[in-house]
């Protein structure tokens, strides 16, 4: 019988107005009994717990997304017309995507075919290539040498040094960058001596500039058209992401 006036008087205080009812002017034993209402009701009704964290996790998706569609926004030409990063898929498509990619990204590694049959079994997806080394030596001396090996030999001879180092293990020594360069066929001295030039250290730092505007410090990252998305996804996602996309047009 208590309880049950406890509670009535706990719902009729709940329906007045806010000022009215001051939870900070409670006794020791009203705000007691609140607390232990409070407590029974959700130990009772523990779903209303996971409802109430369903909808905190919607209301910080959608503002995470809206912040993420902001950034972008104000980052637009340096993510889809910097001047130097590589276009690859088919440079006249209707969707742009733009991967952020460390070669030595497990993550990377398993996306890389998967994206491989998405712009091929599409044929209308623009793709353009971010070199973010983040893991250490390793993944800096590659994404030198595939930088270099744009500039030195062209667009087709970086897509096979983008294959070759996405699959490769080991350390990047000189050695094996020069086995490397001497097997996709390209000039291997070139190549080096342009690993350390000015031109292949600030792609890599506009990159690196870029990433932390769009507070992105993983990847792969990918961004399509407005939507950013963080970490590996399957093919069929993707799939449906571009053809959300296109639909919204």
């Amino acid at each position: 019988m208590t309880r049950l006036l406890t509670t009535t008087a706990l719902l009729g205080a709940l329906a007045l107005p806010a000022q009215a009812f001051d939870l900070t002017d409670m006794s020791d034993a009203e705000r007691a009994a609140f607390r232990a209402e409070i407590r029974n009701y959700l130990l009772e009704n523990p779903d209303v717990i996971m409802e109430a964290v369903a909808v905190l996790e919607e209301r910080q998706q959608a503002d995470a997304a809206q912040n993420d569609e902001a950034m972008l926004e104000a980052n637009k030409a340096a993510l889809f017309d910097d001047g130097f990063s590589h276009v690859g898929g088919n440079p006249e498509g209707d969707v742009t995507i733009v991967e952020f990619i460390d070669y030595r990204c497990g993550y990377c590694r398993r996306a890389h075919d998967e994206v491989a049959q998405l712009i091929a079994g599409d044929g209308n997806i623009r793709l353009i290539t971010k070199e973010f080394p983040i893991l250490g030596p390793n993944s800096t001396a590659s994404s030198k040498f595939a930088i270099a090996v744009k500039h030195v030999a062209g667009g087709e001879a970086y897509e096979a040094a983008n294959e070759a180092l996405i699959r490769l293990n080991g350390e990047m020594s000189p050695k094996a960058l020069r086995r490397l360069a001497d097997t996709l066929g390209v000039d291997a001295d070139a190549v080096i001596a342009k690993m350390e030039s000015e031109d292949v250290a600030r792609e890599i730092n506009e990159t690196r500039a870029l990433a932390q505007r769009l507070q992105i410090n993983g990847t792969p990252t990918f961004v399509v058209e407005s939507q950013m998305l963080r970490g590996y996804l399957p093919l069929q996602a993707m799939q449906e992401i571009v053809a959300r996309v296109r639909a919204e047009g």
